[in-house]
């Protein structure tokens, strides 16, 4: 094979490494569900086998897919690069995952919000404003809220005027990615809720407000997580 066949294989890799995770994410196919099987990848793709092969060799070892010998392909992860700049999505226990980012959440995100109170400026509060209210409504809407929540709290690190805090981010957008994924968003009246009492503390600038509406708003969701882990743990004892 040439230097250029080389690249052009490459290149249509890539491609086709793009349209099966835009499927992956965009249908409605859930973690821990099967994928088509190669002949039906090469024909829905319009491409060869081994183009297949190449692809999903590729989605497997950024933690999007795993083959399992005599079963088939299996979606372990709905994480693009670009939603896990960590590499988080290696790990294989998703729960565990979500839960030590929690942990880590937990650490971080009560005193960031308490820092916003302090230091947001008028613009910051009416773009924090726009934003909770954006992701209500993308979320009784029925649709991926996932993207703007991201933007909800990555407005808050802004807000806190701590550089290194805004570089944590990447951590916070793992986190809530992670748990969005798992939960298919089980959370909306208390996820709505939580974030207007955020909002509004950091409005009137009264950080031991933001402090607690942040930390109840981080309860709500690791409990729910908790609670599917022990019905998971419930329902594998049974088998």
């Amino acid at each position: 094979m040439s230097e250029i066949e080389k690249v052009n294989r490459k290149l249509l890799v890539a491609q086709v490494e793009e349209e099966l995770m835009h499927y992956i994410v965009q249908e409605s196919v859930t973690i821990g569900e099967k994928i088509p099987n190669e002949f039906e990848l090469a024909e829905k793709f319009g491409v060869s086998r081994s183009t297949i092969r190449e692809t999903v060799k590729s989605l497997v070892t950024k933690g999007v897919l795993e083959v399992r010998r005599g079963s088939g392909t299996y979606i372990v992860s709905k994480n693009t690069i670009e939603e896990d700049p960590l590499g988080l999505a290696k790990f294989s226990d998703k729960y565990k995952l979500a839960l030590e980012l929690f942990e880590v959440r937990l650490m971080l995100e009560p005193e960031i919000a308490a820092l916003a109170s302090d230091y947001a400026t008028p613009e910051e509060k009416e773009e924090l404003k726009r934003l909770c209210s954006e992701v209500e409504q993308i979320y009784r809407a029925g649709r991926n809220h996932t993207k703007k929540d991201v933007e909800f709290h990555t407005c808050i690190a802004k807000c806190s005027r701590n550089r290194v805090v805004e570089m944590l981010q990447p951590i916070i957008q793992s986190a809530i990615v992670t748990f969005v994924n798992l939960t298919h968003r089980s959370l909306m009246e208390e996820t709505i809720e939580t974030h207007q009492a955020i909002t509004d503390a950091i409005v009137k600038g009264d950080p031991v407000g933001a402090r607690c509406a942040m930390i109840m708003h981080l309860t709500y969701n690791r409990q729910m997580l908790i609670k599917m882990m022990e019905e998971r743990t419930e329902l594998s004892s049974k088998k």
